[in-house]
Formats: structure tokens, C-alpha cells, sequence
């Protein structure tokens, strides 16, 4: 893993993640996959959801992360780190609180969601995150079902046969909902 990474990660350093930005894309690219199992770590122990210094570090790596992916269009090459984050978050609280704010683990649901997803015309990558983006739609968070059928739609126009194992689900959801 890339040095910097590496400190900031495994200190939870919020005074260096900053200095993430500094660094050229394609100088971490190659340890992103890295960082992502990492990140995945520390949102998993038991005080993420309390922890203020943990949630910006991760908050701020997965901002970086994600940006130089879609730099250096190295979706293909990370998206199994991606998608094993973002299903992480399925085995945490995903609904907002009463005052409709976020949990820490949607937070990095959406903006994983969004990295990936983007990505609808690429089959490798929505091979991976269709079974998982299902599952987030049966656990209720209204926001990010919400945007996740918008990302869906895209697939299903780009790659119908990756959805039609979830027809079912998707139908009784939609039906569900409205």
C-alpha cells in the first residue's frame, strides 16, 4: 500500500488524510484495493458508528479512493474491493436516524454506490454489484433505494440479463414501495 495511505490508515490520522489529495492518481492506484480492504476494517469495529475521528478518516479516504479510480478508470481492477465495502455496510444500521440523517455506514454506501454504479455499461463490474445493489434494496433506507433504482434503470437499459435474475424482487419492491 502506498505509504501515506498506509499511515494515515492505520493511525485513523485525520490531520495527514488532507494531505491524500497531494497525491497523483496513478500513484495509488495500485493500492487501492488495499485501502478499500482497510477501510472495511475499521468501519467494522465495534465503535465506528460513535466514532467522529474514524468516520472523517474513512469519509476522506474513500473521497480520495474513489476519485482516483474514476481517474485512472481502474474500475475493473478494484470493483471486487469496492463491492466487498459496500456489502459490508449491509450488516450495519443503514436507516437514518429521527433528525433524517445518515448513519456513518450509509454515508459510505452511497458514495460507494455512486463510484460503482456509474459504471452500469461496464458487465465485469455490474456482474459484481447487481446481487449486492438488490440487497440494499431490501433493507429500507428510502434515499438510497431511491437512487439505487435510478442507477438500476441505467443497468437494465445497458445490460438487461444482469437483472433478470432479480426481476421478482425488483417488481415486489417497486410495488412495495408505491
Amino acid at each position: 500500500m502506498h505509504h501515506l495511505f498506509g499511515l494515515v490508515l492505520a493511525q485513523k490520522d485525520l490531520s495527514r488524510a488532507g494531505d491524500l489529495f497531494s497525491l497523483d492518481d496513478a500513484e495509488i492506484e495500485g493500492s487501492l484495493s488495499e485501502a478499500l480492504e482497510q477501510i472495511r476494517i475499521i468501519s467494522s469495529s465495534v465503535d465506528y458508528q460513535t466514532n467522529d475521528n474514524d468516520q472523517a478518516v474513512v469519509e476522506i479516504c474513500i473521497t480520495r479512493i474513489t476519485t482516483a479510480i474514476r481517474e485512472t478508470e481502474s474500475i475493473e481492477k478494484h470493483g471486487k474491493a469496492l463491492v466487498a465495502l459496500w456489502e459490508s455496510c449491509l450488516e450495519h444500521n443503514l436507516k437514518p436516524s429521527g433528525k433524517d440523517e445518515d448513519t456513518p455506514h450509509a454515508k459510505i454506501a452511497s458514495d460507494i454506490m455512486s463510484c460503482i454504479l456509474q459504471n452500469y455499461n461496464r458487465p465485469p463490474v455490474m456482474a459484481l454489484a447487481v446481487p449486492v445493489a438488490v440487497k440494499f434494496l431490501q433493507r429500507g433506507n428510502k434515499e438510497l433505494c431511491r437512487n439505487m433504482s435510478s442507477y438500476l434503470s441505467l443497468a437494465a437499459i445497458a445490460e438487461v440479463d444482469l437483472l433478470a435474475d432479480h426481476t421478482d424482487v425488483i417488481f415486489f419492491l417497486f410495488f412495495l414501495w408505491c
